[in-house]
């Protein structure tokens, strides 16, 4: 088999101009030689596109999602509390939205402008900022004003005109580092070279879970396995770790929270046909599911798909479950082209990975990648009933500054990966073979 894997620095020839010439902008041949390592023409504008058309969407499912003119947006959380009022045709919670989506492209301008392997040299610092925050969330001094909790999680801080997210943040610092440290080594080709690795990993999911904030913290694995993958590490490594996670989960259900606790015992009652927890623990999970087959296959009008879902007053109908709205409103074939969007968007991604010689960038851009599509797949399944609700977004599409400006930072870094291509000579490609010597 031949993986994406980087080789280690002794079997590497040293590249001194290769890397830091692309690094320096092409300082050293002035503007045309900056202008040299730029491929106007790349992958990454699919994201970009396929982004823009999620987040377009978004403003539009949280508009209807705010029910009847007039009428609140209900659901409690980020934005619950703003009325209605329409103004230029949007109510007032997804012409805010509209609003974190101009940022959000300005987020990928900040990211697109310097050369991505600048963040590289950076990232320790980026993490170890995030970390700060992280920690500064859970101290019981900071005053509630500041840090407010939202069903129970110290997640927010309050910055007055915005609420800013950590965990976003988190994700982008995670994996810049992670590609940082793997991008000349091939330690993670060793089981025992998987531990520094994990370690990095375990900052942020440790001080994410103790927010509570579950679902966030469990994207950081997908992510870090599908860069391992990328990187060449061994699958029997990885699928040793699946299987010894999985034989641990029965051990982990006693120290979850009382609330994560009856959402699994939820889907199980669901799964079994047990209707007794609907208008309790289940009734966000059933009320979505309703509104997801009530769209049928071409969906609602849309008075009636705003009458109805101000009527039945589906929780978080903005933001965690935003994608039963979008069934609602246009039925499996909406459904369904909301998921071809996202399949549009990894599969640019990859492309512009694919397209990159340098392993630092190729394992930013899978790691992102790896994100958004963890994510995708975890909020859909909450929303059909598949997977327990654990708070986690639609990216792009749910109401959020915080997630949006997020996912739009790494849309911005992809097309930075996608649009500099660093100059010969070039370091060898990333190939290993599997009777190597690596245990």
């Amino acid at each position: 088999m031949v993986a994406m894997a980087v080789t280690s620095p002794r079997n590497a020839p040293p590249v001194r101009g290769a890397w830091a010439d692309s690094a320096g902008g092409g300082a050293g041949k002035g503007w045309l030689g900056f202008l040299g390592t730029l491929r106007p023409a790349n992958a990454a504008v699919i994201c970009i596109l396929a982004g823009l058309a999620l987040s377009l969407l978004g403003v539009y499912a949280i508009d209807i999602g705010a029910g009847q003119h007039g009428a609140q947006a209900g659901g409690g959380g980020e934005g619950a509390s703003q009325r209605s009022t329409p103004l230029f045709g949007l109510h007032g919670v997804a012409l805010k939205q509209l609003l974190f989506l101009g940022v959000g492209c300005l987020a990928a301008v900040v990211t697109v402008t310097p050369h991505y392997r600048l963040f590289g040299r950076a990232s320790w610092a980026l993490l170890a900022g995030v970390v700060g925050l992280l920690v500064f969330l859970l101290v019981p001094a900071v005053p509630s004003w500041l840090v407010t909790p939202r069903n129970g999680t110290r997640g927010w801080i309050n910055l007055g005109v915005v609420d800013l997210q950590p965990a976003e943040l988190a994700k982008i610092a995670f994996v810049l580092v992670v590609a940082w440290h793997m991008r000349y080594r091939s330690t993670h080709r060793r089981l025992a070279g998987l531990l520094p690795l994990g370690a990095i990993a375990a900052a942020p999911i440790a001080l994410i879970t103790l927010q509570p904030d579950l679902g966030s913290a469990l994207l950081f694995v997908p992510a870090l396995f599908a860069m391992l993958v990328a990187a060449g590490a061994k699958l029997k490594h990885l699928s040793l770790i699946v299987l010894l996670a999985v034989l641990a989960v029965p051990a982990s259900y006693p120290i979850l929270r009382p609330h994560q606790q009856a959402r699994i015992v939820g889907l199980v009652k669901q799964f079994q046909g047990d209707r007794s927890l609907d208008q309790e623990i289940n009734m966000q999970a059933v009320t979505a599911q309703r509104m997801i087959a009530s769209g049928g296959v071409l969906g609602n009008s849309e008075p009636a798909a705003r009458a109805i879902l101000h009527f039945n007053r589906l929780p978080e109908r903005h933001n965690d479950m935003v994608f039963a709205v979008i069934v609602h409103r246009f039925g499996l074939l909406g459904g369904v082209a909301t998921l071809l969007l996202y399949l549009i968007w990894v599969g640019g991604a990859l492309l512009a990975a694919a397209s990159t010689r340098d392993p630092f960038g190729r394992l930013v851009v899978v790691g992102l990648a790896a994100f958004v599509a963890a994510q995708a797949v975890i909020n859909v399944g909450m929303n059909v009933g598949l997977l327990p609700i654990i708070g986690v977004t639609l990216p792009f599409v749910s109401y959020g500054g915080s997630s949006l400006v997020t996912v739009w930072a790494m849309n911005g870094l992809i097309f930075n990966v996608a649009v500099r291509r660093p100059r010969p000579p070039y370091r060898q490609s990333f190939e290993y073979a599997d009777d190597d010597d690596q245990a």
